[in-house]
């Protein structure tokens, strides 16, 4: 095996610039995510931030802020598991299969 640093630096900086790319696209993404029937609805980009959340008026109900709560929250982190599988996903594919836990 011809052991040849010039070529992994190479690969390394390759690789780098495809992952910059991905991250780019990935932030262009998004999903959506709902509880309550579409009572509560969230959206995330690839980049895990909150772009927007809807919420129906007939679930403001000021003697019972705990339903709006639970709505918001599993609306929230459904989104971010979607969110975070797409990313996942990418990262799979830029890596050729090779899933890199932590790696985005």
């Amino acid at each position: 095996m011809n052991f040849n640093m010039t070529d992994l630096v190479k690969q390394a900086q390759q690789f780098q610039q495809r992952l910059a790319q991905a991250q780019e696209q990935l932030g262009l993404k998004t999903v959506t995510a709902s509880a309550g029937g579409g009572m509560v609805t969230v959206t995330v980009n690839g980049r895990q931030e909150i772009l927007e959340i809807q919420i129906e008026r007939s679930v403001i109900d000021p003697d019972d802020p705990q339903l709006l709560q639970d709505l918001v929250r599993a609306a929230v982190n459904d989104a971010m598991r979607k969110a975070k599988a797409a990313i996942q996903e990418e990262m799979v594919k830029l890596t050729g299969g090779i899933n890199i836990p932590g790696l985005f």
